[in-house]
């Protein structure tokens, strides 16, 4: 017999460590000019900090700002060209990352990516609605803006909520409608960006 799923929550667990956020995350890059080129001058990251790496001095350590302090670095060395392939994924690698949108910039975002020549996939992901696309070095970025007005400090209490709602309900992912019994259920307006349409639930293009 199969083990029983485990439980999702917004309470804190009991657990001896308390973190408070993301400080940064560091990636294997390629070369300085592309990176700059990518994260910098698209995507409006700016370039805070740029110093050798501490453990590898050869390799130079790019700092951007995701937009809200929190950090994306790079290791990177001019020797190194960029491959735009996609990445093959394994145990202990990363899938993607993804970066906030704000809903009102969603649509120039599609643009700058289009005046760009970037190829990228748009989907209604239910809870939230994304671009898919990816970086110089083929790893999968997403961009994620929400579907519904929800204070950040709410975010996990609507989303469990809507967790309950969705398995309640039998339904594979959370949708619409289990966003709004959420917001409804905690007592929260319910208070849809005005979005694009766009293919819903799984898949991606890449």
């Amino acid at each position: 017999m199969p083990d029983e799923p485990t439980p999702v929550s917004a309470e804190l667990p009991d657990s001896p460590i308390r973190l408070s956020g993301t400080d940064h995350i560091t990636l294997i890059g390629s070369n300085e000019a592309d990176t700059v080129e990518f994260y910098r001058d698209l995507l409006g990251m700016p370039l805070v900090l740029r110093q050798p790496n501490l453990d590898q001095p050869e390799v130079t350590h790019l700092f951007f700002d995701t937009g809200d302090g929190r950090i994306l670095t790079f290791f990177v060395s001019d020797d190194r060209e960029s491959d735009p392939r996609p990445q093959r994924t394994g145990l202990g690698a990363v899938h993607h990352l993804a970066f906030s949108v704000e809903p009102e910039r969603f649509v120039e975002t599609k643009a700058a990516f289009d005046e760009a020549d970037h190829h990228y996939n748009e989907f209604d992901r239910g809870a939230f609605h994304s671009i898919y696309t990816r970086d110089h070095n083929g790893l999968v970025l997403e961009f994620a803006t929400d579907k519904f007005h929800v204070p950040d400090d709410r975010r996990a209490e609507v989303l469990a909520t809507a967790q309950r709602i969705r398995v309640e309900a039998g339904a594979d992912y959370v949708k619409d409608e289990h966003m709004e019994a959420a917001l409804e259920e905690l007592g929260m307006e319910i208070d849809p960006y005005d979005l694009p349409d766009a293919p819903t639930g799984a898949g991606y293009d890449r």
